[in-house]
């Protein structure tokens, strides 16, 4: 029996999104498939062993914490995240711990390391946060499906040229309220604005992670209650 290996990064600290909603659904969709689930938490001064995980997840925190989590990720896990990476490693980063997977994030004078997974930059700059139910449409191999949910955030994120999102904008303001772009993918490193939280609100990408992460394919559940989610999920982005 094949067992997904989770890595949580720092959920003490980045966890303000109901961020353990990812966990527990991809815990379920595993075990109810008869499929094995360990989960590692990996915080402030931590070692991360990058062959020990097929999934790593980071959320969203305040300011304050993401500071901190910042130097703690560029001093410490840096080199292990790009290991995981290479070997084809899931990374999920959600809005906090997306603005961290590039360069910088720029608070005013305070520049935040990232780690370098991919080329972006985030930049606090002036104007209202980004707030709001959004949707938008991605394809991650398996064809052209809609991640819908709640956005709130006031950095403005840039891909580099040659990267690629996530997903465009279907309804909402996406990394930066201007492109129409949100999130980033870069192989199976995986970064987005959206949560509340995300994966309960979008089950099949639960499931399309966990395929990625073991490199197989699921066999469908009864998903109707995860679908009437979805369902309103969509709704509340005008999907």
């Amino acid at each position: 029996m094949s067992t997904l290996r989770v890595a949580a990064l720092y959920p003490e600290l980045m966890n303000i999104y109901a961020d353990r909603g990812n966990i527990a659904i991809l815990r379920a969709r595993t075990q109810w498939r008869g499929i094995g689930f360990e989960l590692a938490p990996v915080s402030l001064g931590d070692r991360l062993d990058p062959a020990a995980h097929d999934l790593l997840y980071i959320g969203g925190g305040q300011d304050r914490d993401q500071v901190a989590v910042a130097h703690d990720l560029a001093a410490t896990k840096r080199d292990a995240l790009h290991a995981a990476a290479d070997r084809g490693a899931v990374v999920l980063a959600v809005c906090g711990g997306y603005q961290l997977l590039g360069h910088s994030y720029q608070l005013g004078e305070e520049s935040l390391p990232g780690v370098g997974l991919v080329d972006l930059r985030t930049v606090r700059e002036e104007g209202p946060r980004l707030i709001g139910n959004c949707a938008i449409e991605t394809d991650l191999g398996d064809g052209p499906r809609v991640i819908a949910g709640f956005e709130n955030h006031g950095g403005r994120t840039y891909l580099g040229s040659g990267e690629q999102p996530l997903g465009r904008v279907l309804s909402g303001h996406g990394n930066n309220g201007k492109d129409r772009l949100e999130g980033v993918r870069r192989g199976n490193v995986i970064g987005t604005y959206l949560h509340g939280p995300l994966l309960p609100k979008n089950a099949w990408l639960a499931d399309r992670l966990i395929e990625l992460s073991l490199g197989v394919e699921l066999e469908p559940l009864d998903d109707r209650l995860e679908e009437a989610a979805h369902g309103s999920a969509r709704r509340a982005a005008g999907v």
